[in-house]
C-alpha cells in the first residue's frame, strides 16, 4: 500500500552521496498489532530530511576518533555515584556483549545471554582479544547515546527522532508489517539480517550471517534505505515513554504531551536515575521466538550510559526550510 500523502521535495542537492531524501508527510506511526509499548497506531506528521544510506560503519567511526581523539563510554570507567551498590568489577570499562547459550533457557532473564565483558568496545567487539579485522564495513557499536552524539556533531549532522526514523523505515509503505512489505520473506528470500531458529542458542544461519553483517548486504528499502531492519538497533533522540507523548520540532503528532528524560526512567530500578532513549530497527539478534522487532513499528528503551554490541548511528540532516 502507497502513501497517499503529496511528496515533499527537497530543498537543495543532497549533502553527500551516501544521504536520501525522505519526503515529509503523514503517515500512521506504531501498531495496534504486536507489543504493548508499539500502541496506540496514531497519526504523525514529519518534515522532509536526508538520510544516510548506511549506518556508520567501523571505517567511518575509526575515522572520527582519529580526527578528534574521541574516547567512547565503553572505554572509561563509569563514575560509581551514578550506579549505587553496583558491584566493582561492573564499573571498570566495559560493554554489553552477547554469548549464545548451550540449549533453551528462560526468555524472560536476559541476563543468562547478555555479559558485562571487560574490555569490549567499539574497536574489541566481542572482547579485549577480538579486533575489527574483516569488519571494517560492519556497522559500528558498543557506542552508548554520547559517542552517537559526538559523532553526529563531528560529521555536521544529526540523530533522527523516533517518528523521523519510522518514517524512513517504512519506505513509502502505509501499514505494511515489514520495512518491504507484508511477507517477512518474500519467495523465500531473507531480507534482513536476523536471527533464524531458536534463541538464544540455535542460530540456523539462514540469511549467512552470525552476528552484524556488512552495511548494504541486503534489499533497501523504497527510500533507498539499508538494513532498516536488523543488523543493528539504531539510537533515536527521544526519551523513551509510551507512545504520543512526545512532540519534536520535526513532527506534530496527535494529542501530543510533551516529554523529559525523568520520565524516561525504568521503573524497575528505581534506584538507578539512567534515562533512557527510544532505540529503533531491531537486530541480528531479533528472532521469530523472541524479540519480534525487525519491523517499523517497533521500539525499545535503552539507557542512554549502555553500549552493546548490536546497538549503532546513523545520521540524518534536515531540511533548512
Amino acid at each position: 500500500m502507497s502513501e497517499q500523502t503529496r511528496p515533499e521535495a527537497p530543498s537543495g542537492p543532497p549533502p553527500s552521496d551516501q544521504a536520501v531524501w525522505i519526503p515529509g508527510g503523514t503517515y500512521r506511526m506504531g501498531s495496534d498489532a504486536h507489543y504493548p509499548e508499539e500502541k496506540p497506531a496514531h497519526k504523525v506528521s514529519v518534515r522532509g530530511f536526508w538520510m544516510n544510506r548506511h549506518t556508520v560503519t567501523n571505517r567511518e567511526f575509526a575515522r572520527f576518533v582519529e580526527a578528534t581523539g574521541h574516547v567512547t563510554s565503553a572505554e572509561k570507567p563509569a563514575d560509581p555515584a551514578q550506579y549505587p551498590g553496583a558491584k566493582p568489577e561492573l564499573l571498570a570499562p566495559s560493554s554489553v556483549v552477547f554469548r549464545k547459550t548451550a540449549g533453551p533457557v528462560d526468555l524472560r532473564n536476559p541476563y543468562l545471554w547478555w555479559i558485562y565483558v571487560p574490555g569490549a568496545d567499539w574497536r574489541h567487539p566481542q572482547g579485549p582479544e577480538s579486533s575489527l579485522e574483516g569488519l571494517e564495513d560492519h556497522p559500528v557499536v558498543h557506542v552508548a547515546y554520547e559517542d552517537a552524539e559526538a559523532y553526529a556533531r563531528w560529521a555536521g549532522m544529526e540523530l533522527p527522532t523516533e517518528a523521523e526514523w519510522e518514517r524512513a523505515a517504512r519506505g513509502g509503505l502505509e501499514g505494511a508489517e515489514f520495512a518491504w512489505g507484508d511477507e517477512f520473506k518474500p519467495g523465500g528470500k531473507p531480507m534482513a539480517n536476523t536471527w533464524q531458529g531458536r534463541f538464544p542458542w540455535e542460530n540456523l544461519l539462514e540469511d549467512g550471517f552470525e552476528g552484524t553483517a556488512p552495511v548494504g548486504s541486503f534489499p533497501p528499502n523504497g527510500y533507498g534505505l539499508y538494513d532498516m531492519a536488523g543488523n543493528v538497533w539504531e539510537w533515536t533522540t527521544d526519551w523513551y515513554q509510551e507512545h504520543g507523548a512526545i512532540t519534536h520540532a520535526c513532527c506534530t503528532l496527535e494529542n501530543p504531551r510533551g516529554g523529559e528524560a525523568q520520565t524516561s526512567l525504568d521503573p524497575r530500578t528505581p534506584e538507578v536515575r539512567i534515562p533512557r532513549k527510544v532505540m529503533k530497527g531491531g537486530s541480528h539478534l531479533c528472532a521469530p521466538n523472541y524479540c519480534r522487532r525487525y519491523r517499523p513499528a517497533a521500539r525499545m528503551a535503552q539507557p542512554i550510559d549502555t553500549s552493546t554490541c548490536h546497538l549503532g548511528i546513523r545520521l540524518i540532516l534536515r531540511s533548512s526550510t
